[in-house]
């Protein structure tokens, strides 16, 4: 069903694969890697420009020229491919064998310490060397919304956006309009009112040609074509890298189609947002550890792993959450898990123990408030940081919350109100992550003076549209 991965042979070495990639009439080799921002980037090569020398030295590339990365002073670095995420693209026109890559310094030969996808490997490292478990399996839901048309001006005297969707409601009194959802009732609809179950099949289908194994897909909440597509679990790195391969074919498929996806987690004013809840858990020798006879059948591990997100959540929000429209969703009195409390089953608190199941394989942690603009690569080791520091410290996560945290009868700490609040969190708490060396305090603060700099006061400093209708007559 995999069409698109080699087989696992010619993944042993670059000369199995080179060998397997000239049989195979493949005619490009692309390189790929993400900056800060979790965003692919990637060169191509004609095949015959390619030998096994080259995966040795490694391919170079302009640092400087790439976000969060290099000073212009320091640019040259290389990338290095990891052979196991080989990968033909679906998309290209010419036959093109894709590669995941790692970044060194090519002066010292040492991996490069800004590198995304190295905070994974060194918290896997971190992770073996307490002694508490072995591997680390994750799970988001990235939700999306998909959109006929797409118009945004941002300017020095204009500034404006807009969005369309031929099941948006505001379409109802529009000829030759023929089915819409109303706000928030777009859950479970059959078609017609599902009208882009097609297109969701097919990125599904893309996606497991691709070896990623898709669980379920379907309309989410948001009536104007708010989307969803499940993807089984996996191990940290290995749930990185496919989600960073999900994002890229929802988007190729959607333009195929003749519509436009985005990750935006509030890209439609007074319907629901677009999270990506991360489900979590710990195993051991291939036996899980967050099953037991605790509060909704967990372990004492579990709840001490929920203390530490508990503990450091707003901290942890300046990754899950990295931009300023992340809290245009998490905002209180709304459907959103903005409630710092754990509860079984109960979806309005930050986070969540699933219930379909009493199989301890089945238990887990689900982290509610993260979004999909999330760095995959920052988010899940940070998030496994702060649970892991929840088990060395014994952090007590309180008691459950049993009521409806929506109707405000339960007082609870919130997740920050903006991004600028999580970034100085972050500044504040963060010595859980320099733990094993899996992040550093010069990459923190690379981090906060970036985001800061393109995200919060990007935002910030620009007039709104809405201030206009509000006070430009006052």
């Amino acid at each position: 069903m995999a069409k698109y991965v080699p087989p696992a042979s010619a993944m042993e070495s670059s000369t199995a694969l080179l060998k397997w990639a000239q049989e195979n009439e493949v005619e490009e080799i692309d390189v790929r890697f993400v900056d800060i921002r979790g965003i692919p980037q990637h060169f191509s090569m004609p095949i015959s420009s390619v030998d096994e020398g080259s995966f040795e030295d490694g391919f170079g590339f302009d640092g400087s020229s790439v976000q969060g990365f290099q000073d212009i002073n320091e640019s040259d670095m290389i990338l290095k491919a990891d052979l196991s995420t080989a990968l033909i693209d679906p998309f290209f026109k010419y036959k093109t064998l894709t590669l995941k890559c790692d970044i060194y310094d090519p002066i010292t030969g040492d991996a490069y310490a800004n590198d995304p996808r190295g905070f994974v490997k060194r918290a896997v490292e971190y992770l073996n060397s307490t002694g508490i478990a072995d591997t680390a399996y994750f799970g988001p839901e990235a939700e999306f919304f998909l959109f006929s048309d797409v118009q945004y001006v941002s300017g020095t005297n204009e500034m404006s956006y807009k969005v369309d969707s031929p099941e948006g409601t505001w379409n109802s009194g529009t000829p030759g309009s023929l089915i819409t959802n109303r706000v928030k009732e777009g859950y479970f609809p059959l078609p017609p009112n599902d009208s882009t179950q097609d297109i969701r099949a097919e990125m599904a289908k893309t996606m497991v040609e691709a070896g990623i194994e898709v669980e379920v897909h379907h309309h989410e909440v948001g009536g104007a074509s708010q989307a969803e597509i499940d993807m089984k679990y996996d191990t940290m790195l290995k749930m990185a890298d496919m989600l960073t391969d999900f994002k890229y074919i929802v988007k190729q498929v959607a333009a195929k189609n003749g519509m436009a996806a985005t990750f935006m987690p509030k890209p439609i004013f007074g319907d629901n947002g677009s999270g990506m809840h991360v489900h979590q858990s710990l195993w051991k020798d291939g036996k899980p550890l967050f099953g037991g006879d605790q509060y909704a059948g967990l372990s004492q591990m579990a709840l001490w792993y929920i203390g530490g997100i508990l503990k450091h959540a707003a901290a942890l929000i300046a990754f899950t959450n990295p931009t300023s429209n992340s809290f245009r969703r998490l905002v209180p009195g709304y459907e959103a898990p903005v409630n710092l409390v754990y509860s079984a089953r109960n979806r309005s608190a930050a986070i969540r123990i699933p219930m379909y199941s009493n199989s301890p394989k089945a238990k887990r942690v689900e982290t509610r408030f993260p979004d999909p603009l999330a760095n995959p690569y920052l988010a899940f080791p940070a998030l496994m940081m702060a649970g892991l520091d929840g088990i060395l410290n014994e952090i007590d996560p309180g008691d459950p919350a049993t009521t409806d945290l929506y109707a405000g009868l339960e007082e609870t700490p919130y997740v920050p109100s903006n991004l600028g609040e999580a970034l100085q969190a972050l500044a504040d708490d963060h010595d859980f992550l320099l733990e094993g060396g899996v992040f550093t305090k010069e990459y923190i603060q690379t981090y906060i003076d970036y985001k800061q700099e393109h995200d919060a006061d990007a935002v910030a400093l620009r007039p709104h549209p809405h201030e206009f209708y509000l006070y430009f007559d006052n």
